[in-house]
């Protein structure tokens, strides 16, 4: 049936209203909320303000490095540390090493930029950050509504958003519905921020609705893949963190690692690729796996013992590649806009300014009586803040090291190190990671060792330990425009590229009795990283969002 016809037999759906709803409880929408309600506390007066969130609990679906800058933090809730804020690992020593197979060249620590050093930064747990960010929220009065996403933009007549509807729950694999079926609900606002992350699935249908993207360079995008350990506490040096370049990947492919020690003898280990490199045959989850068998690497992890893992998108173009963020009703906000800065890894303190700065537009806009026209304040708030200095200045980088290792590490050396990021020259990028994969003919395939358990592991035993879940009998939220383009297309030309980009074992080409080739998709592995959302060559996945509270569980991550 469809989602019109449901609505037809057991509609109408219910609705709420709110002065203004928020999109995402990660650290953007959260930081919004609680900006929001401080303002209406500050004021005296009554605002109404919900969270969605898709997870099933707040933080159920944060994955990221990370190493945290406090400085919006500290300006949202100056007393943070007092209130218990989980930031307790202050980072002490910064290691940055250039990798070959079995050797590592570390980088005089004077000769590093100051975008590549942490000092006053924090190792955490993003999720646990956000976890308490979310108990801010509530404490203020926001209502927060985890495992309900929402999956429908609504308009007014004249076209402005009106609010979100949250999915329908119940619907069985055959699109009917099942004796626990559910109609969503429809959150009427004044104004509606959406802070999905990167690759945001109602984002993106925004972006094409209103042309946000239109002066902007294409977003690009790499895949973090991260696992956390528990190593030989005789190893753990508590706020040590490294970050490598080259192997195991070629000096064409964008990439590089992280290695962070956090408290309680644990270290988060991770690697980015580019989505826009250009060799199908490429597995960022394998790449991963060789990295750690790296000499410098390995001494860390031998003897302890893996316990988490994930993968998330991140958006990597910075400032020239921001979409016109506000639209009748609306804004983009954090990383669903893209405010992430490529050069420093870092991407929570902007996503919570920007909450914070899109919180005062809609909050004063309520205030004087608006709804649902533009929140122009927002962008010209952004335009005269340390957020839009910081990516500015940064604003070259991930345009040159797209270009290779050695040019791009020169160049970035010398626009931030020599000439402080003050450059008169602005770099584009041109394409998009859809259109980088060369046909498989003109490349070489890559072998990649089988995992040994210990150190290296297979995407099934990885999935596992990401506490993903889904319930089975539902429509899959990985959908195909058209069902023939992955044996017809991506296969014949591209060799498949889905079974490698994927890092959760979702996609597999089987073999149909007669002969011929299928793709299976396994959706319940799915840990909702949109990789397949955006390197599919043909763009003919498209991500949808699944039942509410579906998808990885992560602790600590």
């Amino acid at each position: 049936m469809t989602p019109e016809s449901l609505i037809e037999q057991y509609g109408p759906r219910e609705s709420m209203e709110y002065d203004v709803v928020i999109v995402g409880g990660g650290p953007a929408g959260l930081s919004a909320a609680i900006r929001l309600k401080q303002l209406a506390q500050e004021k005296g007066v009554e605002l109404g303000v919900c969270v969605l969130e898709k997870g099933s609990e707040i933080g159920a679906h944060i994955l990221s490095g990370a190493v945290m800058d406090p400085r919006a933090i500290s300006e949202l809730i100056p007393d943070w540390k007092e209130k218990g804020a989980p930031l307790n690992v202050e980072v002490t020593e910064d290691r940055f090493l250039f990798l070959s197979e079995k050797g590592a060249v570390k980088t005089p620590n004077w000769a590093l930029p100051g975008i590549f050093k942490n000092h006053g930064n924090y190792v955490i747990s993003l999720a646990n950050v956000t976890r308490w960010l979310g108990q801010q929220a509530e404490a203020l009065g926001v209502e927060i509504f985890p495992g309900f996403p929402a999956a429908e933009v609504l308009y007014h007549e004249d076209g402005s958003v009106k609010g979100v509807a949250t999915g329908n729950m119940g619907i069985g694999k055959d699109g009917e519905p099942t004796e626990n079926f559910q109609l969503g609900m429809e959150l009427h606002a004044k104004y509606t921020l959406f802070c999905e992350g990167a690759r945001g699935h109602l984002g993106r249908q925004l972006s094409d609705k209103f042309q946000l993207a239109k002066d902007a360079d294409p977003q690009v995008y790499g895949i973090g893949i991260k696992e956390l350990w528990e190593i030989d506490p005789a190893k753990h040096q508590p706020g040590l963190v490294i970050h490598t370049a080259g192997w195991p990947l070629d000096t064409q492919t964008y990439g590089g690692s992280f290695l962070y020690h956090i408290d309680n003898n644990q270290v988060m280990i991770g690697f980015v690729v580019g989505l826009g490199y250009t060799n199908p045959y490429l597995s960022p989850f394998e790449e991963f796996q060789r990295y750690k068998t790296h000499p410098e690497i390995r001494k860390f992890l031998e003897g302890g013992k893996r316990i988490s893992y994930g993968a998330r998108a991140i958006t990597a173009g910075g400032l020239m590649s921001l979409p016109k963020l506000v639209f009748p009703g609306g804004a983009l906000v954090g990383d669903d806009a893209g405010f992430l800065n490529a050069s420093r890894i870092k991407g929570s303190h902007a996503a919570i300014k920007s909450g914070m700065m899109a919180a005062q537009a809609a909050f004063d806009a309520v205030q004087a009586g608006r709804q649902a026209d533009e929140l122009l304040a927002y962008p010209e708030a952004f335009k005269t803040s340390w957020l839009h200095e910081e990516l500015h200045r940064a604003r070259n980088f991930k345009q040159w090291m797209s270009k290779g290792l050695y040019l791009g590490t020169l160049m970035v050396g010398l626009e931030q190190k020599v000439l402080g990021g003050n450059v008169p020259w602005t770099l584009h990028h041109k394409h998009r990671d859809h259109e980088m994969l060369k046909p498989a003919a003109q490349c070489q395939p890559i072998v990649y060792p089988k995992p040994d358990g210990k150190l290296t592991f297979d995407r099934l035993s990885s999935v596992f330990l990401s506490n993903t879940n889904h319930e089975e009998n539902q429509p899959a939220h990985l959908t195909l425009k058209d069902a023939s383009v992955p044996v017809n297309v991506n296969l014949q030309t591209y060799a498949g590229p889905e079974g490698r980009y994927c890092p959760a074992a979702v996609y597999e080409f089987t073999k149909n009795d007669d002969g011929s080739d299928k793709l299976v998709i396994n959706a319940q592995n799915c840990v909702h990283c949109k990789t397949c959302d955006i390197k599919d060559p043909t763009q003919n996945i498209v991500w949808v969002t699944p039942e509410g509270g579906g998808g990885p569980n992560y602790a600590n991550m």
